[in-house]
């Protein structure tokens, strides 16, 4: 093989990367919006100890994606149904972390038990069945990613909205109550948000990994700042680079996007978390003075 066909080789590859790029330019843009909406909401997550949380809604809102799939309606409708249907029980019933986590686990076997029966009663491409639990981001039409968009928007507004008592009944409950904050109506709004972005997450990557965008970013985040503003901005920089990153390796293969999405946001972790700790170890160090 001389240069010119190794030219030919590589440029016709480029070529080839840039026609299959612009037929996955809706994954992109739904991956870039779930990673940021993922990781600002993600820093609430972290910091009210839900991360379980997550995973409980998924697998409800797996049962009402699976349900909607069964019966012939709009998948993503059946999926925000699940959703908020797991997020309003978290939320009411849920009040206390031993409650929450016992109304969890509860819900996740059941959530999952109802999402398995409902694929096995379906009769359809076995494909969709498969995308339900791992996703589906390189095949996002313009109706889902319209839907995509407009949930994210109005989980932002409604993030921004009730932010500073959210924050503050996150990280301090008692006093924030004791401040007469409605921490009941602030803890069922965030549920209600978090059901949304969850909705969306699980018909895009999947009931199983939805947790890559909505925890592990916002985890990394916490490992090397703590400031308002720079981890919010942190863990949504740290999301959209997973899921976009993902997506653009992934083109490149044969592979399922989810792997690359997941591992990537593992990786920003290991990074984030080995920084972490040698800042603990550098602050830990007695400062020496000079003898007088």
């Amino acid at each position: 093989m001389n240069w010119a066909d190794i030219a030919d080789a590589m440029f016709g590859g480029i070529a080839d990367y840039g026609d299959i790029l612009a037929l996955v330019s809706n994954s992109v843009i739904a991956g870039a919006v779930l990673g940021i909406v993922g990781g600002l909401i993600g820093v609430f997550v972290m910091q009210r100890d839900m991360a379980f949380a997550v995973h409980g809604i998924s697998e409800l809102s797996f049962a009402g994606a699976a349900a909607a799939l069964l019966i012939g309606v709009d998948v993503v409708t059946g999926s925000i149904v699940g959703s908020l249907i797991a997020a309003a029980l978290i939320g009411v019933l849920g009040a206390r972390a031993r409650d929450r986590n016992s109304i969890i686990g509860v819900l996740m076997p059941f959530g999952l038990g109802l999402g398995i029966l409902f694929l096995s009663l379906y009769n359809g491409r076995s494909a969709n069945r498969f995308s339900l639990l791992t996703g589906q981001i390189v095949s996002v039409q313009n109706s889902q990613l319209g839907w995509l968009i407009g949930i994210s928007l109005f989980v932002v507004v409604g993030l921004l909205w009730i932010w500073r008592p959210l924050r503050f009944d996150s990280l301090d409950p008692q006093s924030a109550a004791a401040r007469g904050v409605p921490t009941t109506a602030v803890s069922l709004m965030f549920m209600l948000l978090l059901g949304l972005i969850v909705a969306v997450a699980v018909h895009i990557i999947g009931a199983l990994l939805v947790m890559a965008l909505l925890v592990t970013p916002a985890a990394a985040a916490m490992r090397v700042a703590s400031g308002p503003v720079s981890v919010p901005l942190l863990s949504a920089l740290f999301g959209f680079t997973a899921a976009v990153g993902g997506i653009l390796i992934a083109v490149m293969g044969t592979l399922p996007v989810s792997p690359y999405i997941t591992t990537i946001s593992f990786v920003i972790y290991l990074v984030c978390r080995g920084i972490g700790a040698r800042r603990g170890r550098v602050d830990a160090q007695p400062t020496l003075t000079p003898a007088r």
